[in-house]
């Protein structure tokens, strides 16, 4: 086991026993929703995607630049501009705002050629996952998806004690029933995620 894989093992034991203190056990929590209905879903940018910036009439202006760790990104004759949290409309409109002081009349097109998203929307699957990790939210993604990009689960998970901790609606928890979706194919087992939700998935106690 690495060590990613031990620091996620350990979050997920912390959050499972914040979990039994507040409800219990996993069975009294609500089944989660079968759709999760994210209204109007935009993408917005952060820390390690990989921007195209198009510039028109203007191809020494336009790059293909990485998103830095403090969120922003230079671009010719634009510097330091914070694109984190902004959608790439937004990024590309403060662009042209920017490029108008030596370009007249700017159109600026902002491409996401690599997702990584901003931390506040990942999508984490902490415990008994084959791999556990940070995912980028889709839009539409659901449990089987984000299920299939971890590897499934390990020969110790309890995956119908696994919960969703869904932190758009104030960490409420949900139980998922992943030993039904994943190893009986049960596709009424599958939901929805949302934008910022924690995977957690036990350990089996035998």
């Amino acid at each position: 086991m690495n060590t990613i894989q031990r620091v996620f093992r350990a979050l997920a034991v912390m959050l499972m026993v914040t979990s039994l203190m507040a409800c219990g056990t996993t069975g009294s929590l609500p089944p989660a929703p079968a759709v999760a209905a994210v209204a109007d879903y935009s993408y917005v940018v952060g820390a390690g995607d990989t921007l195209n910036v198009q510039v028109a009439r203007n191809p020494e202006l336009s790059i293909t630049v990485p998103v830095r760790p403090d969120g922003k990104v230079s671009t010719p004759l634009v510097e330091d501009l914070l694109v984190q949290g902004k959608t790439p409309v937004q990024v590309a409109r403060e662009i042209e705002t920017r490029l108008a002081r030596y370009v007249r009349d700017p159109q600026v097109t902002v491409i996401v050629q690599s997702y990584v998203g901003p931390y506040s929307e990942q999508i984490r699957v902490i415990g008994e996952a084959a791999r556990p990790q940070a995912l980028p939210f889709k839009q539409r993604m659901t449990l089987l998806d984000v299920m299939i990009a971890v590897g499934g689960l390990t020969d110790f998970a309890a995956g119908n004690r696994a919960l969703i901790l869904r932190t758009a609606e104030g960490n409420k928890q949900y139980s998922v029933r992943l030993q039904d979706l994943v190893k009986g194919g049960d596709i009424s087992a599958n939901v929805e995620m949302r934008p910022g939700d924690v995977l957690i998935i036990p350990q089996s106690y035998f």
